[in-house]
């Protein structure tokens, strides 16, 4: 099991310590700067200064993101194996001659 290392995080102007494996350590900090930029951005184009509504909308925002990913991806992977079913057919046919 790998050590753990303490470090901290800023979201939204909050100081967050964490206590976490080094793995993590470069995608939790890309992940706050995504956060950091994004609230900044909806705070700068809404008239919004609670920083629990800037965060709940960032929140909606990287869900949908990631429910469009998810999608793409099952699309991607059904397609896949259309094609594969296909190959598979092809294949059988032009064996039976």
């Amino acid at each position: 099991m790998s050590e753990k290392i303490k470090i901290k995080i800023t979201v939204a102007d909050r100081v967050y310590p964490l206590t976490i494996s080094p793995e993590q350590e470069a995608s939790l900090r890309a992940s706050a700067k995504k956060i950091d930029v994004m609230t900044k951005q909806l705070e700068n184009n809404y008239a919004v200064r609670d920083k629990q509504d800037v965060l709940a909308m960032c929140a909606l925002q990287y869900a949908a993101q990631l429910e469009n990913q998810l999608e793409n991806n099952k699309v991607e992977n059904d397609s896949s194996e259309k094609v594969n079913e296909l190959i598979d057919l092809i294949d059988l046919h032009l064996s039976t001659y």
